[in-house]
C-alpha cells in the first residue's frame, strides 16, 4: 500500500502557451532525440529501499527499477494478475498454504560496479533475501505486516530470535516457510489459508527483487543506490528536488502485450497499435518535486510537463462542466477522469489518553467528532468539488467495498453531535466557550497538517468545525516524511493522509483497524479482540457470501469505535500533451510507465 500527502493546492487563471507536442518541442531546443517524459511529484521522496518506505513518490520510482513476480495486465479490466518476472502464475495448493514461483531465465540486474563488469542474472534466492529483509528488525519496516499476516512458517521466530538475542538477523538460516528449491523456483508455507497471496507479488514496492551483494556494498546509504531488473535505473538524484531515470540497457526482451476490454474502441486501437513493441518505449523520465498545486498547474501550463495529475482546485478550470477547457483543447491536451482506489481519512490515537480508549465517553467523543465533520464541505472546499464522499475505508475498485452503506460519520449534523456531547459529560464548565471533559479537566484536540497551502485550508475547516461543537483544536504542522515517522512512533494524537490500494481486495483497509499492525499500517493502534476475530476469519476464506459478510461485521465495528474517519475517495484527473500516448491509469499497477510513448 501507498501512503499519499493530501494533494497540494493554490489559486491561478488559465495561461495559454500553444505548447508543441513533447517530441517537437525537444527537436526545436535542438535535444538528443531521445524520447524523454517529463512528471511532477506533489512531495518529496525519501528514498530508493523497498522495505524502508511507504511514501507514492518513492514507490513509484521504486516500481520502474524493481520488479516483482507478477504484474498486472496494463489495460484489462477488472484488474487481472500476469507474469512478470515469473515464467507464469504461482502453483498454488489445493489448501492455498504452499506456493511455488518459477522465474524466468536470462533476467539480468541492471549493471553496477558491485557486479565487477559480470552480468548479473536474477535467481530464486534474489527473492528469498528480498522478502527476509522485511523481517530484519534493523530495517524497522513498517510493511512487515503484509508478510506477518501470511504466517510463513518461521520467519517470525527467526525474527524474534534476533530480537531476544540481540543479534543480526540471520539471512543464512533455513525456514520451512520461504525457500529457494533450485536456482528460478522458491516456495512459500503458510501456517493459514492465503487465497489472495498472490496480490503481494504483483506490487515491486513490496516484492521487487534486490541483490543481496547491492545492499551489503551500499549498506551506509541503501536509500540511494537501488539497482533492479526494471526496465529503468536511476540515473541522477537530488533529494527532494528532481530525480532522473534512464532506460536499463541490459533491461530484457519484453513485448507489450495487453488485453484491453472489447467495448472500449480508444484502448483496444491502442493495444493493436503497440502489440509486439519492445518496452520500455521511452528512454528517459524527469521527475520534478513540486510540491504546491500552482506551480505544478502553470509548469504544465507552461510546456514543462508532459502530464499532469490535476491539483484539485485547478479541476474547474481544466474541466469546466465536466469537458476539456477549450484553451487547453487547442493545444491538443488530452484528459482522463478516474475514480481510484484510495481513501483520504482522520485517524485518532488510540493510545492518547484523551481520544483514545474503549470506554463509552471516549467512543461518544470520536463519534461526535465524526459525526459533527462535514465531508461534502470538505470536498466543496478543499479537494475542488472532484471527490466522492467515503462511507467506509474500503475504496471503490477493490473487494468488500458496499457502495449501498449509509452512515452518520462525516455527515456534519452538528446538533446531533453537540447532543452526543452533552449527553456524556462533554460541556463547558467555566464558561470561557469550550468544552472541558467529564471529569472537569482541559479538552484541547491536536490534529496534525503538512505545511502546505492545500493542508493549511485543511485546518482552517477543521478549525470551523470543531468550533462548532465547542471544542478546542490545536494545529500542528511538520513536514509529510516527519509525521509519518510520528505517526509510526505514536505520537500523534490526530493525524490524516490517503492510502492507496496495491490490489483490488479490501483486506488491507480492514487491515488499519488489526491490532497486531498497531505500529504499522493502524496508524490508530486500534485493539479489540472482536475486530480481529472478525479480520482473521474474512482472511482465510475465498471471496463468496460468507467472507463479504464477515468484511461488512468488521467495517460496522469500526464505524461503532470510530479508529478512523473516512472522507473521500479521490477523483484523479490526468492531463497529456500531444504526442504521449498510454498514459493509462490503473488502479493498481505501479510500473506503467515502461509502457508510456512520445510520438510525433
Amino acid at each position: 500500500m501507498r501512503r499519499r500527502k493530501l494533494l497540494a493546492a493554490g489559486l491561478a487563471a488559465p495561461i495559454a502557451t500553444g505548447a508543441a507536442s513533447p517530441a517537437a518541442a525537444r527537436r526545436a531546443a535542438g535535444d538528443a532525440p531521445r524520447k524523454t517524459l517529463r512528471v511532477a511529484f506533489n512531495f518529496a521522496e525519501t528514498g530508493f529501499d523497498p522495505p524502508r518506505v511507504s511514501d507514492n513518490s518513492s514507490r513509484q520510482v521504486n516500481a520502474q527499477i524493481f520488479e516483482a513476480p507478477l504484474g498486472f495486465d496494463l489495460l484489462a479490466r477488472p484488474a487481472r494478475l500476469v507474469a512478470q518476472t515469473a515464467a507464469g502464475l504461482p502453483e498454488v495448493s489445493a489448501d492455498a498454504r504452499h506456493f511455488v514461483f518459477t522465474l524466468k531465465p536470462g533476467i539480468f540486474f541492471a549493471d553496477d560496479p558491485v557486479f565487477q563488469g559480470r552480468r548479473r542474472e536474477l535467481v530464486a534466492a534474489d527473492y528469498v533475501y528480498s522478502i527476509k529483509r522485511f523481517y530484519d528488525p534493523a530495517l524497522k519496516s513498517e510493511h512487515l505486516y503484509q508478510f506477518e499476516n501470511l504466517k510463513l512458517l518461521g520467519l517470525s521466530e527467526l525474527r524474534q530470535r534476533s530480537l531476544k538475542d540481540r543479534t543480526p538477523f540471520d539471512y543464512d538460516a533455513p525456514v520451512d516457510g520461504l525457500r529457494a528449491l533450485d536456482r528460478y523456483r522458491f516456495e512459500l508455507r503458510l501456517a493459514e489459508p492465503a487465497p489472495r497471496m498472490a496480490y503481494l507479488f504483483a506490487d515491486p514496492g513490496l516484492t521487487g527483487a534486490v541483490a543481496r551483494e547491492v545492499v551489503e556494498a551500499y549498506a551506509d546509504d541503501p536509500m540511494a543506490h537501488p539497482v533492479g531488473t526494471g526496465p529503468f535505473r536511476l540515473a541522477q538524484w537530488r533529494r527532494a528536488s528532481a530525480i532522473v531515470l534512464e532506460r536499463n540497457p541490459g533491461f530484457r526482451e519484453q513485448l507489450y502485450d495487453a488485453q484491453p476490454p472489447p467495448d472500449d474502441a480508444e484502448l483496444v486501437a491502442l493495444a493493436a497499435r503497440l502489440k509486439g513493441r519492445r518496452l520500455p518505449l521511452i528512454d528517459r523520465v524527469e521527475i520534478a518535486i513540486i510540491e504546491e498545486g500552482q506551480p505544478r498547474w502553470l509548469a504544465f501550463l507552461r510546456g514543462d510537463l508532459d502530464v499532469l495529475t490535476v491539483p484539485p482546485e485547478f479541476a474547474p478550470l481544466a474541466l469546466p462542466g465536466g469537458e476539456i477547457a477549450p484553451f487547453l483543447a487547442a493545444q491538443g491536451v488530452t484528459a482522463r477522469r478516474h475514480l481510484t482506489a484510495a481513501t483520504s481519512h482522520t485517524f485518532f490515537n488510540f493510545d492518547d489518553p484523551l481520544v483514545g480508549g474503549y470506554t463509552a465517553e471516549r467512543v461518544a467523543l470520536r463519534r461526535a467528532i465524526a459525526i459533527g465533520y462535514d465531508n461534502e464541505e470538505e470536498i466543496r472546499l478543499v479537494t475542488g468539488g472532484q471527490d466522492a464522499p467515503a462511507r467506509t475505508l474500503i475504496p471503490p475498485h477493490c473487494y468488500g467495498f458496499d457502495p449501498g452503506l449509509r452512515t452518520e460519520i462525516g455527515g456534519g449534523d452538528i446538533p446531533r453531535a453537540r447532543a452526543l456531547l452533552d449527553l456524556f459529560g462533554y460541556i463547558d464548565r467555566d464558561g470561557d466557550g469550550w468544552r472541558e471533559q467529564p471529569d472537569g479537566r482541559p479538552l484541547v484536540l491536536r490534529r496534525a497538517f503538512s505545511p502546505d497551502q492545500r493542508s493549511r485550508r485543511l485546518a482552517e475547516l477543521w478549525r470551523k468545525r470543531m468550533q462548532a461543537l465547542g471544542l478546542q483544536l490545536r494545529v500542528e504542522t511538520a513536514p509529510f516524511g516527519e509525521l509519518i515517522r510520528r505517526s509510526l512512533a505514536g505520537q500523534l494524537q490526530m493525524w490524516g493522509f490517503i492510502w492507496s490500494a496495491m490490489a483490488p481486495d479490501g483486506d488491507f483497509f480492514l487491515g488499519m483497524g488489526y491490532g497486531p499492525n498497531a505500529d504499522q499500517s493502524n496508524d490508530a493502534r486500534f485493539r479489540l479482540e472482536a475486530f480481529d476475530a472478525l479480520y482473521r476469519r474474512q482472511q482465510v476464506l475465498r471471496d463468496g457470501d460468507e467472507r463479504r459478510r464477515l468484511m461488512q461485521e468488521a467495517t460496522r465495528l469500526m464505524l461503532a469505535y470510530v479508529p478512523y474517519i473516512p472522507h473521500a475517495h479521490p477523483v484523479q484527473i490526468d492531463l497529456q500533451r500531444p504526442g504521449v500516448s498510454h498514459w493509462i491509469w490503473h488502479p493498481f499497477q505501479t510500473d506503467r510507465w515502461r509502457a508510456v510513448n512520445i510520438e510525433g
